[in-house]
């Protein structure tokens, strides 16, 4: 587990820096086609920099507000407060995390935040409904597991680095030829030419390869956070009757999108919930999650 939460320490800094590195080239491109001039480089370089922080220290306060999440309350959700707190016991954290609920019918939770100290365990309305008192246990064992293994920071990062890479390709796309015909009156010199093609190459790459890897991360991480909440739980039949009734379900949850499906413990759109996981699952199967856990026994 030790060796886990280094990795995704190492893994959250390098994906930083990668996502620095392809927006200073992709905005870069994008002023050169616009032909801003010869500070382009400089201004590309900060406002990545600039990016990148902003990502990081409100990552978590974005995917709330495009989850549309409310502060869970005590008098309210005694039951999920009174499981998380046994947890945290449990998992040895020193810092328990806020909890959050969305209003929707589908049973489902995510965590998020940037570390321990400033995590959030997020469940809908159905998962409390539909869930009893060992399945919701288990639930949330798994959602404390990405918190004390840093998943939730590699996570979080790559959730919004990843979406803001796609919504820029996408601004781009509309105004390429617009650019393109301003660009053709300036010999901007083989250096610059050169840049400028590398960015375009990351501009149609970047999200591919980023929805890729947020994906395979996600993959793995799964089973892990699985196991761990068997660990913290020492009932891994809880999380499995959970796991079962979750992908049985048969509401969409409305407030999911692309960026955000892989964060959750299982994929919040139902046609993407296969006997069989692929190269471009967000979740392990369920059949490949219940065996795992069936073997720890």
């Amino acid at each position: 587990m030790y060796e886990d939460i280094r990795s995704n320490k190492i893994k959250s800094g390098v994906i930083v820096s990668i996502f620095i590195i392809v927006i200073t080239l992709i905005i870069y491109y994008i002023c050169m086609a616009f032909d801003l001039g010869i500070f382009s480089i400089v201004f590309a370089l900060v406002f990545s920099i600039i990016t990148a922080y902003a990502s990081y220290y409100n990552s978590d306060k974005i995917i709330l507000k495009m989850s549309h999440a409310r502060e869970a309350t005590h008098e309210e959700n005694q039951k999920l407060v009174n499981i998380l707190d046994a947890l945290v016991v449990s998992s040895g954290l020193s810092v328990t995390p806020k909890l959050y609920v969305v209003e929707d019918a589908q049973p489902n939770a995510f965590a998020t935040g940037r570390d321990p100290e400033h995590s959030i365990i997020c469940v809908t309305t159905g998962l409390l409904e539909k869930l009893d008192y060992y399945e919701l246990e288990g639930v949330i064992g798994h959602e404390l597991a990405h918190i004390a293994n840093y998943d939730i920071r590699l996570s979080a990062i790559v959730t919004v680095m990843v979406g803001f890479v796609v919504m820029l390709s996408d601004i781009f796309t509309r105004t390429f030829l617009y650019g393109r015909g301003r660009s053709r009156n300036n010999d901007n010199g083989n250096a610059n030419g050169i840049l400028m093609l590398i960015g375009l190459v990351f501009l149609i790459l970047a999200p591919i390869f980023g929805n890729l890897m947020k994906l395979a991360i996600s993959r793995r991480r799964e089973f892990l956070a699985d196991a761990t909440s068997a660990k913290y739980t020492r009932n891994p039949d809880g999380l499995i009757s959970a796991l079962e009734k979750i992908s049985s379900d048969p509401n969409e949850l409305e407030t999911a999108n692309k960026a955000t499906a892989s964060m959750y413990i299982s994929s919040p759109f139902r046609e993407k919930r296969q006997k069989k996981s692929s190269i471009w699952s967000t979740h392990p199967s369920l059949e490949e999650r219940v065996d795992a856990l069936r073997n720890l026994k």
